[in-house]
């Protein structure tokens, strides 16, 4: 992975694009640090509902969702919310 400053990539932003169109991640640094990353620009597929049909009949399934609860969506009891999670000192 190559990582060039800010004020370089700003200098050679077309030959950086370039790369980074041929697949190549390229980090920018700002005071040494990474501010930001130049990735291959990847198309918004959306859902795929097709995929959840194959998955389903892949295991048998006629519903991936085979209940819900009347409440789910109810507010949760103060008690609840303010519990300390496991693993939390």
């Amino acid at each position: 992975m190559t990582t060039v400053s800010i004020k370089d990539a700003k200098n050679r932003l077309t030959e950086l694009a370039r790369r980074v169109e041929k697949g190549e991640t390229i980090v920018v640094t700002r005071n040494g640090k990474p501010a930001f990353d130049l990735v291959p620009h990847r198309r918004n597929t959306g859902l795929r509902f097709e995929a959840v049909d194959d998955f389903k009949k892949r295991h048998g399934l006629e519903s991936l969702v085979t209940f819900i609860a009347e409440d789910f969506d109810a507010p949760l009891p103060e008690d609840f919310l303010l519990r300390q999670l496991p693993g939390d000192a």
